[in-house]
């Protein structure tokens, strides 16, 4: 390889890392449907092309849990943070519904309208090198429930119950089980068809399945939680990238957006349960991206800090030399008190024995009022 040759390799590399360090994406922050932890969304606000780390993102799921945000936060992201967040430390949801999307970059393409991002916060997200995470106290204070668990048996009645939950339909085939049509009404006006004897047509309707079962995993593991005597916060969190398959099948157009769409119609849905679930004492953070190189890791990963461990006063024990001091020191300031006490003991037998008896003294005579 000549000089020339490896320069344009390193000046390749460089454009490569460039690019990867300033993939973007985009993050909601829904607010409840009956409290208020965000902040009132503006006219500005809408206009707003203000972008945040995927650390300052997990600075202010910490934040709404109910914890401190990491020290490791600066002025200007702690200025980004009070932009979205309310100021008010006592009144926080102490519940996140963070769901990462992968394979969305823009989700303004798709009509949003009368979906949970139509009110929501949107910030842009600018990936760095850095890896970004959730830092949260010791496990009984918090109670971390994934929504990534993949559904195995799925069944024709799963679908249907599906179909009929989006309002949609669902026509089995009596043959062959999962060979079906599903038909969704899109907010578009446009029906959307699934045909699930379709690798990624399938593939996409068992990866919404499994989100809806995981969700509801989740409400069962809170209201178990909330009949115990402990109140920890509890933060819902998952990855989704079905939405490839359809990419990869169809392209970014066509099926592929039908498919985006489904995915807010589900969202939304699931949001709303959620709310009822919880009583409103919920936030969703919800983040879309594609990244230049496919990645395995999420955005924002748990890490769990542990608390200090308690310091107990221990007495140190002293040398050879420093003991033979204090037992000097204790025994001098046993010698001087026992002599002061003779001293003193000794004057006032003097003073008592010696005093005159006459009818005058106070001590033996009668005190007079008068």
């Amino acid at each position: 390889m000549d000089f020339h040759s490896f320069n344009l390799l390193v000046i390749f590399l460089l454009l490569c890392s460039r690019v990867r360090a300033e993939a973007t994406g985009s993050v909601f922050f829904v607010d409840s449907s009956t409290q208020q932890f965000l902040r009132s969304l503006s006219s500005n606000d809408v206009d707003k092309a203000d972008s945040m780390m995927p650390m300052e993102v997990g600075a202010a799921v910490s934040v709404l849990l109910g914890f401190t945000p990491p020290s490791t936060v600066s002025a200007a992201s702690s200025s980004k943070l009070n932009e979205v967040l309310m100021p008010n430390p006592f009144h926080r949801p102490r519940a996140v519904f963070m769901l990462e999307v992968r394979g969305i970059n823009d989700p303004s393409l798709v009509d949003k309208s009368n979906s949970i991002l139509s009110s929501a916060h949107s910030r842009k997200i600018v990936f760095n090198s850095k890896e970004a995470e959730i830092q949260l106290p010791d496990e009984d204070k918090v109670a971390v429930v994934s929504l990534d668990e993949q559904l195995a048996d799925c069944t024709d009645k799963d679908i249907a119950d599906f179909a009929s939950w989006v309002g949609g339909s669902y026509v089995a085939d009596m043959m062959k089980p999962l060979n079906g049509e599903l038909t969704i009404p899109l907010g578009s006006g446009a029906n959307v068809k699934f045909h699930m004897s379709k690798k990624a047509d399938r593939e996409f309707t068992v990866s919404l399945l499994s989100l809806i079962r995981n969700f509801r995993m989740a409400i069962e593991m809170h209201e178990d939680l909330s009949q115990g005597t402990q109140n920890p916060a509890e933060l819902l969190t998952g990855c989704y990238d079905g939405i490839k398959v359809l990419q990869e099948q169809y392209g970014a157009e066509g099926i592929a957006q039908h498919g985006e769409e489904l995915l807010l119609i589900t969202l939304t849905k699931i949001y709303d349960t959620l709310q009822d679930a919880y009583k409103g004492h919920l936030v969703g953070i919800i983040s879309f991206y594609r990244l230049s190189s496919p990645e395995s890791s999420k955005m924002l990963n748990v890490k769990f800090v542990p608390r200090p461990s308690a310091r107990w006063l221990e007495e140190t024990k002293p040398s050879h030399d420093s003991l033979q001091e204090v037992v000097l020191v204790r025994r001098t300031l046993a010698w001087i008190t026992g002599i002061i006490l003779i001293i003193a003991t000794l004057l006032g037998v003097y003073f008592l024995v010696n005093m005159p008896l006459t009818r005058d003294t106070l001590l033996y005579s009668s005190v007079k009022l008068d």
